[in-house]
């Protein structure tokens, strides 16, 4: 173990990778490894970046030319992009490397796919632990994609520094594509592909959510003038250096007025609620609360008790 966080506090990829395949594992004893792993590593600080929006918008295409861009600059660049898994195998396509084929060949960037295991918001249960892991490893940058389903962002949101919508332009209503609970956790929404004959219609969605934002409450946390709407080429880059300072200017701003570390300290409480939340639905998994459970469920079923009473039945054989 000791070998494993000295490799990765060198920034050794492979060492990272076994890292993450460790608090990725759901076996007791592996959980019982990566939280040693965990606690020993370093208070490294990258920034990161939760990225959502609708399939097919170009999610994968931004982040190749942006994390291009950033590594231009000298700066390490970690992708984590969560795939979809299905519903009846359980299985992810994974192909995020193949999408982002000139990125993944850059030796100051690492994309690492990972299942979402059916989690609420695209995100992997184990994300924000490979978020530690990144910034133990020495990256600056941490891009979070998502599945961009459009529901519970706000988990991106509880372990991100920033939080982009990528939007496209043309998507029928502008107010009506992306919900008011998404736009009130958005710093930023980006309007991909403004280039070529789409370059007018991105101008005009862009202005349309930036009429929107500003009919939005303003946030303690944010300088005047965000949340905003940005146009955005990830084909010819357009746009991305100015998307780039706009962040940058944000995350120092949050920096300087102390809520960058409040905001972290609120994060690492929501994860240690939903963390003990999720152990105790573990505890359901134990073969005589299955059975109790299973007992319970068929009464309901044949109409012989109601779902309420059984409920309550159930969690008082808990507690008993």
């Amino acid at each position: 173990m000791d070998e494993l966080t000295d490799e990765l506090m060198q920034g050794n990829r492979r060492a990272l990778s076994r890292a993450i395949t460790l608090v990725e594992s759901t076996r007791p004893d592996h959980r019982a490894r990566a939280l040693a792993l965990l606690s020993e590593l370093p208070d490294r600080q990258a920034l990161r970046i939760g990225l959502s929006g609708t399939p097919g918008v170009g999610k994968s295409t931004f982040i190749e030319a942006f994390g291009k861009m950033l590594t231009g600059q000298g700066l390490r660049v970690a992708v984590l992009a969560v795939d979809p898994s299905s519903a009846r195998s359980g299985g992810s396509i994974l192909g995020d490397k193949t999408r982002m084929e000139t990125l993944s060949r850059d030796p100051l960037a690492f994309i690492r796919p990972s299942p979402s295991r059916a989690e609420l918001g695209g995100v992997a249960r184990r994300t924000r632990e490979t978020v530690r892991l990144c910034e133990a490893a020495g990256f600056d940058v941490v891009l979070i994609e998502t599945v961009g389903v459009g529901q519970s962002e706000t988990l991106v949101a509880e372990m991100s520094d920033l939080f982009l919508l990528l939007l496209a332009p043309a998507g029928g209503d502008e107010l009506q594509g992306v919900k008011r609970g998404i736009m009130e956790i958005a710093d930023i929404i980006l309007v991909n592909k403004a280039d070529g004959d789409l370059r007018a219609t991105a101008m005009r969605t862009v202005a349309d959510y930036a009429g929107a934002l500003r009919l939005l409450r303003k946030r303690a946390y944010d300088p005047e003038g965000f949340p905003k709407a940005l146009p955005v080429s990830a084909y010819t880059g357009d746009g991305l250096a100015g998307a780039w300072v706009e962040m940058t200017a944000l995350a120092d701003w949050r920096r300087e007025q102390g809520h960058f570390a409040t905001r972290r300290a609120e994060q690492a409480r929501h994860w240690f609620t939903a963390e003990l939340r999720a152990g105790l639905l573990a505890r359901l998994d134990a073969p005589e609360v299955r059975a109790r459970l299973r007992e319970q469920g068929d009464a309901v079923a044949r109409g012989e008790a109601d779902p309420d009473a059984a409920a309550a039945d159930m969690l008082g054989w808990l507690n008993g």
